[in-house]
Parts: C-alpha cells; sequence; structure tokens
C-alpha cells in the first residue's frame, strides 16, 4: 500500500491545527493498513505492540467476559485514536477492535510513542484526551447500567450511535454503518427480545424506521424525552 500524505490526516478534526511537519514527523513512523468486514484489527488479551487511527470506515470495539459474554464498549468513527494500551502503560488490549465495513487504519509501533509524545506535543494531548474521554463514557455507561430502565438504556444507546454516525436522510438520521438489534441489546445491557419490541413500539409511535441492519431515528427529540422520561417523573 502507498505512504499517505499530510492531506489525509489534514482533514480530520485532530489534526487541523497541526503544524505540517508535525504531521509529517507521525507519518514517518505510521504504517497503512486495510482491514476487511468483520476482521480484527485487534484482539482482547494480545500483546499490545501498535496503536491505531482510523483513517476511513467504522469499527466496534468488543469486550468478552470470563464467562464468555461480548459487551460493545463502544464505536469508532473516522479520524478516532484506538488501541493505545501504550500510553495507559497497558501490555495487552483490553478489548477486541472489529472492522464493521472495510477500513483504512494507520498504525504506529509502540516504540514510537516517547519520541511522538515528546516532539509532536499535539499528538500526545490528543491520545491523552481521548483516554480521559473514555473513561468518562465508561462511567456514564455504569451508571446508566445502575440506574436507568431498559427502555431509557436502548433509547440513549440508540442515541449514542446516531450522535457518533449519524447521517441525515429523507426519512431522518441514519446510522451509517450496518447494525443489528443483538448488538444494540448488547450495548443497552438487555436482551434481543426486548430490543426487538422496545424497536417495535417506537416505529409505531413514528420514533424510528429501519430494515436489516439499517437504523433510522425518525424523531430524535421524542426518543431523546424517552431516555429522559424517568428522571422527570
Amino acid at each position: 500500500m502507498p505512504s499517505l500524505d499530510r492531506s489525509v490526516l489534514e482533514r480530520l478534526p485532530t489534526f487541523r491545527r497541526m503544524a505540517g511537519e508535525d504531521i509529517d514527523m507521525l507519518l514517518k513512523d505510521a504504517h497503512p493498513s486495510r482491514f476487511s468486514k468483520n476482521s480484527e484489527i485487534f484482539s482482547q488479551g494480545e500483546e499490545a505492540r501498535s496503536f491505531f487511527l482510523l483513517i476511513s470506515g467504522h469499527v466496534r470495539v468488543v469486550r468478552t467476559s470470563a464467562q464468555g459474554d461480548k459487551v460493545i464498549v463502544r464505536h469508532i468513527n473516522e479520524g478516532e485514536l484506538m488501541g493505545i494500551a501504550i500510553a495507559m502503560e497497558r501490555a495487552v488490549y483490553p478489548a477486541s477492535a472489529i472492522a464493521i465495513v472495510e477500513c483504512l487504519v494507520l498504525n504506529w509501533p509502540n516504540s514510537a510513542w516517547p519520541s511522538l509524545k515528546s516532539k509532536v506535543p499535539g499528538f500526545g494531548t490528543a491520545v491523552y484526551r481521548t483516554i480521559g474521554q473514555r473513561f468518562q463514557e465508561t462511567h456514564d455507561r455504569v451508571l446508566e447500567m445502575a440506574s436507568e430502565q431498559v427502555e431509557q438504556r436502548v433509547a440513549r444507546a440508540m442515541l449514542r450511535l446516531m450522535n457518533e454516525a449519524g447521517r441525515q436522510t429523507a426519512d431522518g438520521m441514519e446510522i451509517d454503518f450496518p447494525i443489528t438489534r443483538q448488538e444494540i441489546a448488547e450495548m443497552a445491557g438487555t436482551t434481543l427480545h426486548m430490543v426487538s419490541r422496545l424497536l417495535s413500539v417506537w416505529k409505531d409511535q413514528g420514533l424510528v424506521r429501519g430494515a436489516r441492519q439499517k437504523i433510522v431515528i425518525s424523531n430524535p427529540h421524542g426518543l431523546m424525552r424517552v431516555a429522559e422520561r424517568h428522571r422527570d417523573e
């Protein structure tokens, strides 16, 4: 695969204000790779030897419990970092990253991290900002699981998907990658049956539309009211 020039990174929010020389330094040690749909970019428990930036596509991060239960931790979208175990002083990846569609990824060897962190401070800042945001997301998810009813958790999971990867269409905000009801259930900590029942009710109410692996949120404000309902009672 040919090397990438700085214009590939300059279009991404994290790098727009970064000097061209700094972007060139980042690209010097980076290696582009393509991953086909459903392939694994890195796996839970694997020795963390690299860290990554998603250039195009969408990635699902999945964690498997000791009992074998799978939980979708988050979705990674274009321009986001992932697999940054080195910055957290972790020896292995805490979860698996799976390509939802064909993805283009930049990866750096962990050996490049100390130099990039010191010579390109903006990159180090972006990495630590990402870690902080994800710790906050994890904290919020724990609170949701402990305090919210299933209906609210599913609605909130749908709204997260919309905010992360929503694409405006004539019918509403379409989630811009394939997602199944089972995967929504894993995000919300509930069952496939419950998600199917709720989506059927919300479809009748005009809140959502959907076909196979495609979800459209027709009425985001209405779905937000569902997510917040219990707080007003």
